[in-house]
Parts: structure tokens; C-alpha cells; sequence
């Protein structure tokens, strides 16, 4: 169990992630609010007397999720002034933190109820580019199925453009289009027609509820102008558009999509991004036992695709991973990419065929 000591310092850990992921501002409160946080206020003592392991329960980021959304929501003037980088002295920015801890202390107590929910766009483009390696080898027809969806901003995948390397995919003009720093070869060329895409989450996030909406945007941080643009429209999309987002556990969920009938000619792909690591061990061996089982049933005309996307955190990075059948050669490793998706790293093959591995131990949400 934490006690307070361990609590304190679990600030300087999330600082240490996002001053490596060039966000200072972000930095600069989280060392802030390391600092400040009392007893004076309900959340300071939450913070301070946290029952659990603070890193993996990013107890920080859902503090500092908090705190940006004052800023968003232009409730404190000062606060909004550090959030603006024009407060950089650490005694003012202190001074300030801590006085949005006493007058804020409401608002901000209900932010450590539950994880950060994030949802970010850009990491489309690693899904993208696993999805043009299945459709090299099978052809462009896909129904997609995602588990973990958050609020659902990657089931609009169909809807974004992108540019991956020079290789264009998706509708052209397009009201959001993910290009990311490419490096390395660039991913096949070859067409995509997704004919429908589905997902679930344990609790999804309803973005036609301005709250929730709100909070998704909050766990964005500052220093991430183009994520903040990004996730602004993809969350106009949801409303527009809408989205075809169930909440349920995600091993039922896989084992009844893969029972229903699968149209002719057709690759049928199961998809996920920095969820894996949040799912109880039982339920990944489900999840795996069912695909190896629809696998063996796959046929040419009815294929079967498996394209992930998580973290190894040993290398700071995420793993593009990609499986389809019929067929017998095994998980690939196409790409490695930014958690963001900010960069894309084509790999060339022989492609790296061993089993994917949650490296790195406890994790440390890089939202």
C-alpha cells in the first residue's frame, strides 16, 4: 500500500513521462501540484492518503485531467495564465496551483473517481497501416471490429483520410486527415473499402453528453496543439455522424461477433489500440482462443485479420502488429509508432514473428 511519501513521488514519475513527451507546460503543473498538494482540501488529502499504487492507477493524470479542464472551461484566470506558458517561475506557479486546490476543491474531487478515458484519433494511422498489410494480401472488402473504443473516435476510421508515407487512403478531401511523420519503407499500397465498423468498451464514453465530452478533451494535454485540434473535430464527427459503440466485456463480445454470419468475400478484422494491458488475463486467453478457432474456420472467401496496436514500454514506443487467415504464418510486426501516433516507423521484412509481450512491467499511461 502507498502512503504519502510514495504518493508525492508518483508526480515526479508522470513529470519525468511528459517532459520525455516535450510537454512542459503539462511538466511544469504536474511538478506543481506535487508540491502544493495538502490537507487543507479534499483532493489533497485523496491524492496524499491514495489507497493504491498511484503510477498504475495514473492518479496524477486524472488530478491534472482535472485541473486543464478549469483552464478548457476558462474558470480561473490565473491558472489559465500557466496553462498559456506565460506563468513559468515555480514560486508563482505554486502559489497559484494551490489556490486552485482550496477554490476549486469541488470540481476537482470527482476527477480521482475513476482512470483517464482517453481516445486519440492518431493512433488510426498504426491501425491504418496494419489494415493495408491485410488488404495487400486479401483485398480491400473489411468489416472492422474494435474493443476498447473509449468513446469510439477510431470506429470514424472509415471516414478519416490519411497520408502514411506518401501512400493516401481514405476519402480525399477529408474532414480530418491523420499524417503523421513517416519513417522507414512506407506500407503497402492497396485499395480499403471498410464495409462497416463496430466496437465495445466496458464503459464508453457518450460524446453527446457535453460533460463527457469535456472530460475526454481534458485528459488531452495542453502542449498538444495538434491533438487538441484533432480530438475537437473527431468528437464534432461522433455527434454528426454517429457511431455503432456497444458496452460490454470485450472476450463476450469478440466470441458473439465471430459466431454471426460473415459476408462473401470479406475480411473480417479485429482491431485494438493501448487496451490489451487493461484486460484480466482470462479475458485475453478468450480473446485469443476465439480468433484461433475463426482462423481455423476462415476460408479464402471468408478471411479473418488481427491488427493491434501496444505499448513496449521498454522502447517508449508501440508495436503494429498483424495476423490473417487462411493461412499459418503468424503475428507480425509491421510498424512501431508514437503513442499518439505523432510518427510511423515502417518496418521491412522479416518481420519480427514472436509473441506479443506487454514489456516494461507496470504501466505508465503516456496520455
Amino acid at each position: 500500500m502507498a502512503d504519502e511519501a510514495i504518493n508525492r513521488a508518483s508526480f515526479d514519475v508522470q513529470a519525468s513521462y511528459s517532459e520525455a513527451m516535450d510537454a512542459p507546460i503539462t511538466t511544469r503543473v504536474v511538478r506543481s501540484l506535487g508540491r502544493v498538494a495538502d490537507r487543507s482540501s479534499a483532493t489533497g488529502r485523496a491524492v496524499l492518503d491514495w489507497p493504491g499504487e498511484p503510477v498504475a492507477d495514473a492518479m496524477v493524470l486524472r488530478l491534472v485531467g482535472g485541473v486543464h479542464a478549469l483552464h478548457r472551461a476558462n474558470a480561473d484566470p490565473a491558472l489559465s495564465r500557466v496553462f498559456r506558458g506565460e506563468v513559468t517561475d515555480d514560486a508563482a506557479v505554486d502559489a497559484i496551483l494551490a489556490e486552485v486546490l482550496r477554490v476549486h476543491d469541488a470540481a476537482l474531487l470527482p476527477w480521482l473517481d475513476g482512470p483517464p478515458q482517453t481516445n486519440e484519433a492518431g493512433r488510426s494511422a498504426g491501425l491504418m497501416t496494419g489494415l493495408l498489410h491485410l488488404a495487400k494480401r486479401f483485398g480491400p472488402r473489411m468489416e472492422l471490429l474494435e474493443i476498447g473504443s473509449s468513446a469510439g473516435l477510431n470506429l470514424l476510421i472509415d471516414r478519416f483520410g490519411f497520408d502514411l508515407g506518401g501512400v493516401r487512403v481514405g476519402p480525399d478531401p477529408a474532414e480530418l486527415t491523420i499524417r503523421p511523420e513517416w519513417r522507414g519503407p512506407p506500407p503497402p499500397e492497396a485499395p480499403v473499402e471498410i464495409l462497416g465498423v463496430r466496437g465495445v468498451d466496458i464503459a464508453p464514453v457518450d460524446l453527446t453528453d457535453d460533460a463527457a465530452a469535456e472530460r475526454l478533451a481534458g485528459y488531452v494535454w495542453v502542449d498538444a496543439i495538434e491533438r487538441q485540434k484533432r480530438i475537437d473535430t473527431a468528437i464534432a464527427m461522433v455527434r454528426r455522424y454517429g457511431i455503432s459503440l456497444d458496452r460490454g466485456d470485450a472476450a463476450d463480445w469478440v466470441e458473439a461477433r465471430l459466431a454471426e454470419p460473415q459476408a462473401a468475400g470479406t475480411t473480417r478484422v479485429l482491431m485494438h489500440s493501448v487496451m490489451w494491458q487493461y484486460m484480466p488475463p482470462e479475458g485475453r486467453d478468450r480473446i485469443r482462443a476465439a480468433m484461433a478457432a475463426a482462423g481455423a474456420r476462415a476460408t479464402g472467401d471468408r478471411r479473418l485479420g488481427w491488427v493491434m496496436m501496444e505499448p513496449n514500454r521498454d522502447l517508449h514506443r508501440h508495436e503494429v502488429r498483424v495476423q490473417g487467415w487462411p493461412g499459418d504464418t503468424p503475428m507480425e510486426q509491421v510498424a512501431m509508432t508514437h503513442a499518439h501516433g505523432a510518427w510511423v516507423e515502417g518496418l521491412a521484412p522479416p518481420y519480427d514473428t514472436r509473441d506479443y509481450v506487454m514489456r516494461g512491467g507496470g504501466a505508465v499511461d503516456q496520455r
